[in-house]
């Protein structure tokens, strides 16, 4: 505030784990600064994270990042244009989830700003707050090496180095889940007995037994959701727990054992698929069909009334549905699904999904162009 108060240029990071207070931190200053008469812009690496500032949007959105990033790639924004305007008129830029982001989109903003407001300190003189938790995984580089995915972190930009003198770094470490802060200071103080060196036998308080290897996933669902039964049209007990694994195909398998457990009839829903420009009819339907691929919907696509969803599109980012938005199933019809959004501060708010057509990014890996038509869930 000492900087927006006498007109500072500055660059702020925000470090700390998650349900630690960063949004909440992001909103005051927000408040604070907009109830002044002042522009604050709040912007973020993902649409979920964005969903929770108010007015946030998605940095790619705001700054016109390119899709397609290089070392010397800039925003698509003209100097004369109102995006340009609103850069300049604004005292303070929030970013969350900076973390997350690839270091050539920094990059791009900060020469983007540096061109459109004329001078050449960091991100042109504004005062940047950028929040994120460096202990979360480093930025998605499909089928990158070890070496590019560290070159596309955050911490190998040279702004990184160049605002040192003007950057703060304020650690939030009150870790609020006690089991998981009790293995990480057992673990980082080295208290925790290491097992052959290398591995550390994880608490017993941390793990669930299991004899029968046949019945893991039943017991995994057990453990996580108990009395799913009673509570299958409770969105706050669904959207307060869930199963995380590394491979969708195990995602698929708890997803169909988890849907046959909520009543009610199930709705199956086909997706309508087409390889483009394929004239000759090299891909049939029947083939396209069977692509599971990551970032679309399935093919086949099982529902309930009350079955949990999640959003892999930005539709109407204004009005809570953007990409990750978490959601549930309300009614179904041919075209559209009622879903009720249950996280953010859009909560409670009825909403019809449609069905639209879907297709892959250019950097994936296939000798012809899937277009699916299904529900972005």
């Amino acid at each position: 505030m000492r900087h927006v108060d006498n007109d500072l240029p500055g660059v702020f990071f925000i470090d700390g784990p998650g349900e630690t207070g960063k949004t909440f931190l992001y909103i005051a200053l927000l408040a604070e600064i907009q109830s002044g008469v002042l522009i604050a812009l709040a912007t973020a690496s993902s649409g979920a994270a964005a969903n929770n500032m108010p007015g946030g949007r998605t940095a790619h959105s705001r700054f016109k990042i390119p899709l397609n990033l290089e070392n010397n790639s800039m925003c698509n924004i003209k100097k004369q244009s109102g995006a340009a305007k609103l850069i300049r008129s604004a005292k303070i830029i929030i970013w969350d989830e900076a973390s997350m982001a690839k270091r050539q989109a920094i990059e791009a903003v900060d020469r983007t700003f540096q061109d459109i407001i004329g001078v050449s300190l960091p991100f042109g003189g504004k005062i940047m707050v950028m929040g994120g938790d460096f202990r979360q995984v480093f930025p998605v580089i499909k089928r990158g090496t070890r070496a590019q995915i560290v070159d596309s972190s955050v911490r190998m930009s040279p702004l990184w180095s160049l605002t040192k003198k003007m950057r703060l770094t304020i650690n939030m470490r009150a870790l609020k889940d006690p089991w998981f802060s009790k293995i990480l200071l057992r673990v980082g103080d080295g208290t925790e007995l290491p097992i052959e060196g290398n591995y550390i036998r994880i608490p017993d308080d941390m793990t669930i037994q299991c004899n029968n290897r046949e019945n893991a996933i039943k017991e995994l669902i057990h453990a996580i959701f108990p009395s799913i039964e009673d509570n299958v049209y409770s969105s706050d007990y669904k959207i307060s727990r869930a199963i995380l694994s590394t491979k969708n195909d195990s995602v698929d398998e708890i997803n169909n054992q988890m849907i046959e457990i909520f009543q009610g009839e199930e709705k199956v829903y086909y997706s309508f698929d087409e390889a483009e420009d394929d004239q000759r009819n090299f891909y049939p339907v029947e083939f396209l069909n069977l692509l599971n691929v990551s970032g679309l919907p399935p093919h086949k696509l099982h529902l309930k009334i009350g079955c949990p969803i999640i959003l892999l599109r930005n539709i109407d980012p204004s009005h809570g549905l953007c990409n990750g938005t978490r959601l549930i199933c309300k009614g179904f019809m041919r075209n559209v699904i009622d879903a009720e959004i249950a996280v953010g501060q859009h909560a409670g708010k009825r909403v019809f999904l449609p069905r639209i057509p879907l297709t892959l990014s250019e950097d994936d890996m296939f000798p012809f162009k899937l277009k699916r038509k299904q529900f972005p869930i």
